[in-house]
């Protein structure tokens, strides 16, 4: 299936780079790598389908796909939790599916996606040194469709891929974090400034107006900041903003 004489690896790396840079989140440059991916393995006749799997923690797996098709495929086998790119993924090892009607280690799921048309799958682990579980899946309509070739060709794409989606994630992680410490101190801006609103309406101290702020959040069973930002409102002044500048 892949034509060495005309191996796009050489460019990955850069290619990739520039990826990083130009993709928003996560997952925009994971949609933009399978696509790239999937190209790299796809022959004349042969339009491969390809996804992409990344296990976090404590948060759900983003899947990317080249295409709507691609998208289904993933789908199947997480309707199955079992199949190659999960285990690619979980044990970072190679999975190969030469023919999905002969396919014995996940019969189920086998069976399921041979319905959709898939004969053969690949999944390949990419190294991420412990900061995600990750790993690239190739369908093709074909019995065998990846040789030893095609296989070797997918693994060193997922090794050029491995430094780039490290990064990736770190920007994520960096990014949450960020948005988590934005969240934070907006809550407690408004909390504060309804203490003081609460201080000034009650000739009152700080602990009792906070007392006040949450005997009411607890007697409305509503969130101590969405109880602090209806005070603040109440002033006719708009919703608090907290300044980082």
């Amino acid at each position: 299936m892949v034509d060495h004489e005309n191996d796009k690896s050489p460019a990955v790396p850069g290619l990739l780079q520039d990826v990083v840079l130009d993709s928003q989140d996560v997952e925009e440059f994971l949609t933009k790598l399978v696509t790239i991916a999937g190209h790299t393995l796809s022959a004349e006749h042969d339009e491969v389908l390809c996804g992409v799997t990344l296990l976090r923690a404590r948060t759900k797996t983003t899947v990317a796909s080249n295409s709507p098709d691609a998208q289904k495929m993933d789908e199947v086998q997480y309707e199955y939790n079992d199949g190659p790119c999960l285990r690619a993924a979980r044990l970072g090892t190679v999975h190969y599916v030469c023919d999905f009607d002969a396919e014995e280690r996940f019969p189920e799921y086998s069976r399921a996606i041979a319905d959709h048309g898939i004969k053969s799958a690949l999944g390949v682990p990419i190294p991420l040194e412990g900061e995600a579980t990750a790993a690239l899946n190739f369908y093709s309509p074909l019995v065998d469709a990846f040789k030893e070739d095609a296989i070797e060709a997918a693994q060193h794409f997922a090794e050029e891929v491995s430094a780039s989606l490290r990064l990736a994630v770190r920007i994520a992680k960096l990014t949450e974090s960020s948005e988590d410490m934005r969240a934070a101190m907006e809550s407690r801006t408004t909390i504060d400034l309804a203490v003081g609103v609460i201080m000034g309406q009650n000739r009152c101290s700080q602990d009792e107006a906070m007392s006040i702020l949450k005997t009411a959040s607890s007697a409305r069973n509503i969130k101590l900041r969405d109880v602090a930002a209806s005070v603040v409102q109440s002033l006719g002044q708009g919703p608090a903003k907290t300044h980082f500048e």
